[in-house]
């Protein structure tokens, strides 16, 4: 008869331990995506002030298009699905998008607020 083991108090303490330790290693990773999405973020904002210094469009669909066909190589090279790397990468982009519009709208009204 097999029981579900729903709690952590009959589970094997190397178990226990080898959970902790991936589960570490996990968030360190997600640590990791968050400080290099905030870092790609601080530079597209800058590219957001500058396309609209220069009256610039907010969204590239050329660049956009080249950067998912880049993203979905490096995610097959990488073993991981390429349809999961490009809609990761079109969330980004719409957020980049979204954040480039307002930029521009602000220069345009020649508010100086900073985008997040």
């Amino acid at each position: 008869m097999t029981t579900s083991n729903t709690g952590n108090g009959d589970v094997d303490p190397a178990v226990r331990e080898e959970l902790a330790r991936l589960r570490d290693s996990i968030d360190n990773i997600d640590a990791a995506v968050v400080h290099m999405l905030a870092e790609r973020f601080k530079a597209t904002q800058q590219v957001g002030h500058l396309k609209a210094r220069h009256q610039l469009p907010p969204a590239d669909p050329a660049r956009e298009s080249r950067q998912i066909e880049r993203l979905r190589t490096l995610a097959e090279n990488a073993k991981l699905d390429p349809a999961f790397a490009e809609k990761f990468l079109n969330f980004i982009i719409a957020e980049v998008i979204r954040h480039h519009e307002r930029i521009a709208e602000d220069t345009v009204n020649g508010s100086t607020t900073t985008a997040d």
